[in-house]
């Protein structure tokens, strides 16, 4: 059971303090730091370099994404990996678009510091560009022997992969991975109100149309989960 303090401003992004830095410019919530490093020790001995490309995230940057996607100044993907025209898109379809790899700011399970999106340093030249799609996962993807590793083993380090399938929701995200013990805690403790309060104190892009169909989008897209096998 987690000893961790989940009020509001932990559970959307708006606090850090918990948070300890893992290098590369990366925080974890201190209660994941040890079932990391050893998560990351076990993979070393397999012969994997786990990297992290993204842990904890701020609103305030979560923010941003959202900003530039809304504004099609950042690309946004179909599940074919295919760029779609976002600013073509009724606003409600522009915010359905972008929440099938991005989630809504107040709504990031990366701000709890309890996510990781992983791949294998040693798969690759160090000048590689991870772009952290379904094929560099699966085939003959370089990290595809990672993700098979992590889907047979990570609930052994108190892991799971949250996306590990598309429930219609989130796109599948085989490098997404979640320490159970805590994220469990943050999702049932982050209401529908709580996200409500924190956008109306918080403004964003589309703001009026993701309130208006909050109540819709909180079932499909943040608490439509794989459940932990652990």
């Amino acid at each position: 059971m987690s000893r961790a303090i989940l009020n509001r401003a932990l559970l959307t992004g708006l606090d850090n303090s918990a948070m300890q830095h893992i290098g590369n410019q990366q925080w974890l919530h201190q209660e994941a730091m040890a079932a990391f490093l050893q998560l990351k020790a076990a993979l070393a001995n397999e012969g994997f370099d786990l990297a992290v490309v993204s842990a904890w995230r701020s609103f305030e940057r979560q923010a941003r994404i959202w900003q530039a996607k809304c504004l099609g100044q950042r690309p946004v993907f179909n599940h074919a990996q295919q760029r779609v025209d976002v600013t073509s898109l009724s606003a409600q379809a522009r915010i359905e678009a972008i929440m099938l790899y991005s989630a809504l700011p107040g709504a990031s399970r990366h701000h709890w510091g309890t996510e990781i999106d992983v791949y294998d340093a040693a798969a690759v030249p160090i000048d590689y560009q991870v772009q952290l799609s379904t094929d560099e996962y699966q085939g003959d993807g370089p990290f595809a022997t990672l993700a098979q590793w992590l889907q047979q083993n990570a609930a052994d380090y108190g892991f799971f992969l949250p996306y590990r399938a598309f429930r219609g929701g989130v796109a599948a995200e085989p490098w997404h991975l979640s320490y159970q013990p805590l994220a469990s805690a943050c999702q049932a403790a982050l209401t529908l109100q709580q996200l409500q309060q924190t956008l109306m104190d918080n403004p964003i892009a589309e703001q009026a149309t993701v309130l208006q169909m909050l109540p819709e989008l909180y079932p499909r897209f943040i608490t439509n989960i794989c459940e932990a096998e652990i």
